[in-house]
């Protein structure tokens, strides 16, 4: 387990030894300083023979038109969003090889999909997530990796806290709100099957299709 907040990550710690008998380790690192990042995953990799497995999942976003957001803010994003992830798959692939059955899960995001006013940048990375996770696929295909990207609504995280510090948008789309442990249960079930990705909730995959169908419908009620 990888983040930044070392307590949030001994008390996961603690929780899966006591709920489910996992022993569990943890590396606390921001992942913004690959320079860190790089020393931490030798640690991983000499720590961890085998790794079964990689779960991109940290993630930032601000919702802020782009001629008010400042740039150390859309830096973030693509540094995090795409540079990291990139990154972390870049520095596993090869590990990931030598296992018999492998699983690469990226977490991207319905605004990868469909553009919303006040995500471009976000909507630009989840995008990226989306393509580089398509693309990869089409690589590995031959090989025992598999790769997955989860686009999700919105969920019940502390993720809004920076991206929507007024609680307007949090606001509109609460009774859309996924919960946490939901999406985490439907990743687990996925893990090391076939699928190349999940659509959470369902019906925004629909609307997905539908601005691919009739964009100009879509972007005029936006």
């Amino acid at each position: 387990m990888v983040a930044r907040s070392k307590d949030k990550l001994q008390t996961l710690q603690n929780r899966l030894k006591e709920d489910f008998q996992i022993e569990a380790t943890y590396y606390p690192v921001d992942l913004l300083n690959l320079s860190e990042w790089k020393q931490v995953i030798e640690r991983i990799k000499i720590e961890n023979v085998a790794i079964d497995a990689i779960i991109n999942n940290a993630g930032i976003g601000l919702f802020e038109s782009l001629d008010k957001i400042e740039w150390k803010e859309v830096e973030k994003m693509l540094r995090l969003n795409n540079k990291a992830l990139i990154y972390t798959t870049h520095a596993f692939l090869h590990r990931l090889k030598q296992r018999p059955e492998a699983h690469i899960i990226n977490i991207a995001s319905q605004a990868g999909k469909i553009a919303t006013p006040k995500s471009a940048v976000y909507s630009a990375t989840k995008s990226g997530v989306i393509s580089f996770s398509n693309a990869l696929r089409l690589e590995l295909i031959d090989t025992n990796i598999r790769v997955m990207t989860v686009n999700i609504g919105p969920v019940k995280t502390n993720f809004f806290d920076h991206a929507d510090p007024s609680g307007s948008y949090q606001n509109n789309v609460a009774k859309y709100m996924l919960d946490a442990d939901y999406v985490a249960k439907k990743i687990v079930q996925a893990m090391f099957t076939k699928k190349r990705e999940i659509n959470l909730p369902y019906w925004m995959q629909v609307g997905a299709i539908v601005y691919q169908l009739f964009p100009a419908t879509m972007e005029s009620s936006a």
